[in-house]
């Protein structure tokens, strides 16, 4: 049996997706991701991108990580997408800010579940640049975890590419 690589040329054995990656989860903080897209001018295909993070390896699961505006229908209705379409959707509150602005931080929420599944998996893909949790990333590592970090350089923190297994 041969694995491909969604719609590349590249083709993986069943041996080489084993001893790459094996099972991979992937953590998806879903602002880094929206504001690395935004500063791009691109749109993202969320389906092409959860098979360019799998990367013919054997999905354990998928998760999202959002900041949610309740009266917000147009995103509530992506996230239903997100959901009905591989991916687990953890959510929580906007909170405003000071300044006028509104945040929520889900830090936390992603370095739990990265821990909480360590033996479930053996490949993470965190997609954020967040330096918060370069120390998440090297305790995960410890446990015999490859981690693969996937964020624009510009939105990238040194301390999270330095505790990564490999950085894209």
């Amino acid at each position: 049996m041969i694995y491909s690589n969604c719609e590349t040329d590249t083709v993986f054995t069943p041996e080489q997706v084993l001893e790459n990656r094996g099972r991979v989860a992937i953590f998806i903080d879903g602002s880094n991701l929206f504001y690395a897209a935004l500063q791009l001018g691109i749109e993202i295909d969320y389906t092409k991108l959860l098979c360019r993070l799998t990367a013919g390896s054997r999905l354990l699961r998928s998760f999202f990580y959002t900041g949610v505006d309740r009266s917000n229908e147009k995103q509530q209705g992506f996230l239903l997408w997100m959901r009905r379409n591989g991916y687990r959707v953890i959510s929580k509150d906007l909170v405003q800010l000071p300044d006028g602005s509104k945040k929520a931080n889900l830090d936390v929420e992603i370095a739990v579940d990265m821990m909480a599944l360590i033996g479930s998996y053996d490949t993470a893909v965190l997609v954020s640049g967040d330096g918060d949790l370069a120390y998440a990333v090297d305790a995960v590592s410890y446990q015999g975890v490859r981690v693969e970090v996937v964020s624009l350089r510009s939105m990238t923190s040194d301390s999270l590419i330095n505790v990564a297994d490999r950085y894209i």
